[in-house]
């Protein structure tokens, strides 16, 4: 305000903000607070309300209808103003060096913490679910916690692990590994120091090794797709080269680190992601899901903001929906979901252009590989990616650094201009003050 800075950058994204964000508004007061004074048995048919994880049936909402309007609010948008803190905060190059430094020091302290509660779990150091029985050998609990993190599935006699890694639990700690994989990735190809790149690179091969190790079937899947999907849409396919020493220390460690505990481990959990796969398809889950958000819709402004948010249980019963866009269509109606999602698109998109706008090799890389993050986070239908923590505040964060590239790539062409206009003058006065000498000899 002190400088008269605009709040909203770019302008463009303000129109569909400004969009969603009075819709919502309107479905806060409409829909949750109506129903915060004049609670109304729900009887639409097939609602299933859930609570630590138990079926409830359908009750009257008793519930804090408006504080979880508030919250689901918070959830739903209450992190897109880190897109203009990250703008104004992300000042130069070396501001963006530094933030990318940092996330990655974060991220091998984090997979090595994690594979420090594999290692205690596997030796035995950490009991972890062993000997539990019936259902409680399939189901992640704070008692089994070890090391760091918080609940966890550890039971070696049914081949079951799920990791929470340094995360609250083993869902949080799979998406971590994912946008992870992103940060790692930006580094590696886009440093300019050789020294952060192998940094970069050592990161990326401990994201690997722990999606592997984790239990976790996205972070086994997505992690490598999420690498592939960066190589091709960031053309970075014509520098493979440089994967070939993540290759190699990954199958070292690997080998390593646990085939001699265990000569079949790798095999042991393709085949435990494979057989969940074919036992509960994520396809039948995702049209489950669809289907019981349309066929419960509770009219032109959707149910209430939050009454299917799972944090915002803590304020009342909800309907626990488990896929974000389902639960985006089931609280909002088919008016908010197409608004919301038009937002989205249009930050999509906007990013994209602004990324294929640099010409700075290093800016683009960061750039590019945090727009692949935007672009699958925002349409992979798979489970509620911007309600986790940390891909709901990163997401925001990188279209924050994304959109500020642009400026810092003008400073640094400035800057070079300047510093071209001087040497220029220097080599000019020095070549004056030459000549004066050889007139006067």
């Amino acid at each position: 305000r002190k400088k008269r800075l605009p709040i909203i950058v770019p302008k463009q994204l303000g129109t569909t903000l400004l969009l969603i964000f009075v819709f919502c508004v309107v479905c806060l007061l409409a829909v949750n607070l109506q129903r915060q004074f004049l609670p109304t048995c729900d009887s639409v048919a097939g609602i299933s309300v859930f609570r630590d994880g138990r079926l409830l049936g359908i009750p009257c909402r008793e519930s804090e209808t408006f504080l979880q309007g508030l919250l689901g609010f918070k959830v739903l948008l209450g992190y897109v103003p880190l897109i203009f803190c990250t703008y104004y905060l992300i000042k130069d190059k070396p501001t963006l060096l530094f933030f990318g430094r940092l996330l990655v020091t974060l991220v091998i302290i984090c997979c090595v913490l994690g594979l420090m509660q594999y290692w205690m779990l596997k030796t035995g150091r950490c009991v972890g679910t062993r000997g539990y029985v019936a259902d409680a050998l399939f189901k992640a609990t704070l008692e089994a916690r070890c090391l760091v993190g918080g609940g966890l599935v550890y039971s070696p006699e049914v081949n079951m692990i799920r990791l929470p890694g340094t995360f609250v639990s083993p869902w949080h700690w799979a998406w971590f590994l994912v946008s992870s994989a992103v940060i790692c990735y930006a580094s590696a190809f886009s440093e300019t120091s050789q020294k952060w790149r192998l940094a970069a690179l050592v990161g990326l091969t401990l994201v690997f090794i722990n999606a592997v190790v984790s239990g976790q079937r996205l972070a086994f899947f997505a992690v490598p797709m999420i690498i592939g999907l960066m190589t091709i849409l960031t053309g970075q396919i014509a520098n493979l080269k440089r994967f070939l020493p993540i290759i190699f220390a990954a199958a070292l460690l690997l080998a390593i680190g646990f085939s001699f505990l265990n000569p079949d481990f790798v095999q042991q959990r393709y085949d435990s992601a494979v057989s969940r796969w074919q036992q509960a398809p994520p396809t039948a889950f995702l049209q489950e899901q669809l289907d019981f958000a349309i066929r419960n819709q509770g009219g032109i402004l959707g149910r209430g903001l939050g009454v299917a948010t799972s944090s915002a249980r803590v304020f009342g019963d909800i309907s626990f929906v488990e896929t974000y866009h389902s639960k985006v269509l089931f609280e909002l109606g088919y008016i908010g979901f197409a608004l919301y999602m038009i937002f989205m698109t249009h930050l999509v998109y906007l990013a994209f252009r602004t990324y294929r706008s640099l010409k700075d090799p290093t800016l683009r890389g960061f750039a590019g590989s945090y727009w692949v993050l935007l672009l699958f986070v925002a349409y992979l239908p798979y489970w509620y990616a911007l309600d986790t923590d940390p891909v709901g505040v990163y997401y925001w964060i990188f279209a924050g650094v994304i959109f500020k590239l642009p400026v810092i790539e003008k400073q640094e062409k400035e800057a070079k201009i300047l510093a071209g206009e001087t040497a220029t003058k220097s080599s000019k006065k020095g070549l004056k003050f030459k000549r004066k000498g050889v007139s006067l000899a």
